[in-house]
């Protein structure tokens, strides 16, 4: 397949600015792939689709306010520094993109409101820096300041001012191991009250890490898809969970459901010479486009997603190409809210 067959248009008035309220009221498109029935129903009625020994996989990774506002030395020049990733906890060193770009040079130190210091150390590529924070304390107390000084990174397509109660907008209630810049937004539709619900039914929600980088929003941009390099992003899937999921793919009656992309990625990214998911952990710059042949996720929830997006194009090879070409179609007609803050898509 090519990029132009995942062009779409849609107002930009479908784009979700904030979350629904309470979160799970959001609309669910729900696509039967053996039949090519589409059914519209609410994030609450997830319960209905399960039953005992059906298992959800989360990404329990969680955002950490990653965009941060300093100052040149000298100069005074204002600059933003969009934090990455973590590259040594003990040299305090870090990935950064920086912005803008062209007055910050290896060498040039960086001031932030709240007396943190970094200096610029290498150049990356053209807006990308290595920084090291000037800090004497431990990494935990890092942490806390850049918390302090920090603004959640929402999606660039938000076109609203950053606010405090984004903190908690944007962060899934299974977030436990910080260190992404983008939320697994699949999981932002679920409640305490759902996940309850769901357990009532006999579900079992395991979880699985995968930081997810800013990658996530970049468009692909080579017409031939086998061009097209991801960005990496760490995972790691604990052996109780793997289990659990080998447990559920052994049984003739259960299913396996990936709650977003970053969790497909995850568990598609660590097989076994079986084929069955392996606890591991590590580094997954896997693209996956049609035609793919899925070994772990039988059942996938997920958002609506950019066109040229490697999202849409991994949710193509789980739905079918034709079919999601269709629900995304009855989704701009119906008006469903799309991307990040908007609505579901549950595919059977």
């Amino acid at each position: 397949m090519k990029l132009s067959d995942f062009v779409f248009d849609y107002p930009k008035s479908l784009i979700a600015k904030y979350p629904a309220s309470p979160r799970d009221s959001a609309r669910m498109m729900v696509l039967h792939r053996d039949t090519g029935q589409i059914e519209h129903r609410r994030v609450h009625d997830l319960p209905e689709f399960y039953g005992s020994g059906d298992i959800l996989i989360v990404n329990d990774t969680k955002v950490f306010p990653a965009r941060l506002f300093g100052n040149k030395e000298k100069t005074g020049a204002r600059i933003e520094v969009f934090l990455l990733r973590e590259l040594n906890s003990e040299s305090r060193l870090w990935d950064v993109i920086v912005d803008p770009a062209r007055k910050i040079r290896i060498g040039n130190k960086l001031y932030f409101e709240n007396g943190l210091v970094a200096e610029v150390i290498d150049n990356t590529t053209s807006r990308g820096r290595t920084i090291r924070f000037v800090f004497e304390g431990s990494n935990d107390e890092l942490y806390e300041r850049i918390d302090e000084i920090g603004q959640t990174p929402l999606p660039p397509y938000i076109k609203r001012k950053v606010e405090e109660s984004d903190r908690e907008r944007y962060q899934t209630i299974f977030a436990e191991n910080r260190g992404a810049v983008a939320a697994p937004t699949a999981g932002l539709h679920f409640t305490s009250e759902l996940v309850q619900r769901l357990k009532s039914v006999g579900v079992d929600i395991v979880p699985v890490t995968l930081h997810v980088g800013l990658g996530t929003f970049r468009p692909v941009e080579v017409e031939d898809l086998t061009k097209h390099r991801m960005d990496s992003e760490n995972y790691f899937i604990s052996k109780a969970t793997a289990e659990r999921v080998n447990e559920a793919l052994r049984s003739p009656t259960a299913n396996v459901t990936a709650v977003g992309t970053t969790v497909v990625r995850a568990v598609e990214s660590s097989l076994s010479a079986s084929n069955t998911l392996k606890g591991d952990s590590g580094w997954t710059d896997k693209f996956i486009y049609p035609p793919y042949e899925f070994a772990i996720t039988e059942r996938l929830l997920t958002n609506f997603h950019m066109p040229k997006s490697t999202l849409l194009m991994l949710v193509a090879a789980f739905a079918g190409y034709d079919l999601l070409k269709q629900a995304y179609d009855v989704a701009v007609r119906e008006k469903y809210r799309l991307f990040s803050f908007g609505d579901a898509m549950l595919i059977l």
